[in-house]
């Protein structure tokens, strides 16, 4: 079966063409053509900002035009993470889609569904002439994986709406009514090109497979972070022998948990066995330690012929030790919602750049400011004593939780009357939009809800066909009972 053919036809008819539409952080310009041709298609009133956010309303059903204006958000742009093995131009490519049991999957890269399942539905809401509502505003982000950029630069007065349903959550049965804040700290090591050393022993060495995930809801699983493990492996190398380092990459999305890194690495001939010995200690130090999603990881050697030139000592070493000094993980928990993380770091990414250059990537995320700030300054700190240049990002507020919100209780019952079920009601840990929109207009009322989806940021990201039947009744019947003005 293809995903097209998929109960309800509705929301998996537009799903599958928006897995045919390129749409990388920043490269939104199809999707939001894609967005633009459908309102004119349907006769609805479109418009679009600086940041090529799409705004579409559209008018109540007969009868419904005194209920407050609902707006159904999402984002269009997706985290474009694939396997090393796969060929795939996320420029270019469509992503491959296919049905396995009760889930929707994509060939070796991720499926997109974080939220192009919550553009599906805005979009089968709008071209339905059947659903009862009161006014709509649709509203289509970009940016939003790299910072909620699209968000942070909407105007105050482009949104117009009393209450806000973000449909960008990604466990069926639950509602989020509150957010971290997040920003990124950034070191920049700037290193003098040397000769590299006569008569070492050049390799390469790699961490692969593991199983990645979101840096938000996914750090409190203790997953492995390539870089950290990396960093791991060549500090031990440099209390056994002085070693030269020529190249290094590791991660690439700054709210993705690193599953792959490499690095390219000398050591003098005499200690050329430690190389194997160090490694195979790691290897088992890592099947006790990592949970058990990554029992699967590669850690690997192959040597390599010397290359011409590598990194100044001083500056390869400071990197390493760096790079092994810092923070990863939960910092901490929530006093307020207990079992919620409140403050975490996450070593994100190490990459080469012009000009002699590697900059390391790192997020930060707490529903607390001040935790976030400290947590922030503690990477500052470390980088700062390495003797790398610091800058952090301006960020992203939280969103405060807000227990009595009338939508939240209009939701509940609407859950309720469908399932005979409690839904569960969180504040989570990952970035969401609904704060800066709070932030913008704090009189909206606000929700997040939506199907299940899993390993999102990551190869591994699926989204579970049965839930998104069930999300997609609950929107129907949400839609009927907004309360009036």
């Amino acid at each position: 079966m293809e995903v097209k053919d998929l109960k309800p036809n509705e929301i998996w008819t537009f799903f599958d063409q928006i897995t045919k539409i390129p749409r990388p952080s920043k490269k939104e310009e199809k999707i939001v053509n894609f967005l633009l041709e459908f309102a004119q298609k349907h006769q609805l009133e479109v418009k679009t900002d600086k940041a090529l956010n799409v705004l579409i309303k559209k008018p109540a059903t007969p009868g419904k035009e005194n209920l407050k204006t609902l707006i159904l958000q999402s984002h269009v742009d997706m985290v474009c993470e694939k396997n090393n093995d796969i060929r795939f131009n996320f420029d270019t490519d469509p992503i491959q889609t296919y049905v396995e049991d009760d889930w929707v999957k994509a060939k070796g890269t991720t499926l997109g569904a974080d939220d192009g399942i919550g553009v599906a539905a805005t979009m089968a809401i709008l071209a339905s002439e059947e659903i009862e509502h009161g006014p709509l505003v649709a509203l289509f982000t970009t940016d939003e994986e790299t910072g909620l950029n699209g968000a942070n630069s909407l105007s105050p007065d482009f949104l117009q709406g009393d209450i806000l349903l973000n449909l960008d959550n990604e466990d069926w049965g639950e509602f989020c009514i509150g957010c971290a804040g997040g920003k990124n700290t950034l070191g920049t090591f700037t290193y003098e090109e040397v000769y590299a050393p006569k008569n070492y022993f050049w390799f390469e060495v790699s961490v692969s497979d593991l199983k990645g995930g979101h840096s938000g809801s996914d750090i409190h699983k203790e997953l492995g972070n390539a870089n950290k493990i990396l960093a791991r492996y060549l500090y031990s190398l440099m209390k056994e022998a002085p070693i030269s380092l020529s190249a290094i990459d590791g991660g690439n999305l700054h709210n993705a948990i690193a599953r792959e890194a490499k690095a390219v690495v000398g050591i003098p001939l005499a200690f050329k066995e430690k190389t194997s010995v160090l490694l195979n200690i790691l290897q088992a130090d890592l099947l006790n330690e990592l949970p058990s999603e990554d029992r699967a990881v590669k850690l690997n050697i192959q040597s390599t012929d010397a290359p011409a030139t590598s990194m100044d000592s001083k500056t390869a070493n400071n990197l390493i030790m760096a790079l092994y000094a810092l923070p990863h993980g939960v910092m901490g928990w929530s006093f307020d919602m207990p079992g919620t993380v409140e403050t975490s770091t996450n070593l994100a990414s190490v990459k080469m750049q012009e000009g002699h250059k590697i900059l390391v990537t790192t997020s930060q995320r707490s529903s607390a400011n001040s935790s976030k700030e400290n947590i922030s300054d503690m990477v500052s700190a470390t980088f700062k004593l390495a003797g790398a240049e610091v800058r952090s990002t301006d960020g992203y507020p939280g969103w405060k939780p807000n227990p009595d919100s009338p939508i939240l209780r209009v939701s509940e019952k609407v859950y309720e009357e469908m399932t005979g079920e409690k839904p569960r009601v969180i504040s989570i840990h990952a970035g969401l939009e609904c704060g800066l929109f709070i932030e913008k207009n704090p009189e909206l009322d606000a929700i997040s809800c939506g199907p299940t989806i899993t390993g999102a940021h990551s190869p591994d990201e699926k989204i579970k066909i049965s839930t998104v039947e069930k999300w997609w009744d609950f929107l129907v019947n949400l839609l009927k009972e907004i309360p009036s003005k």
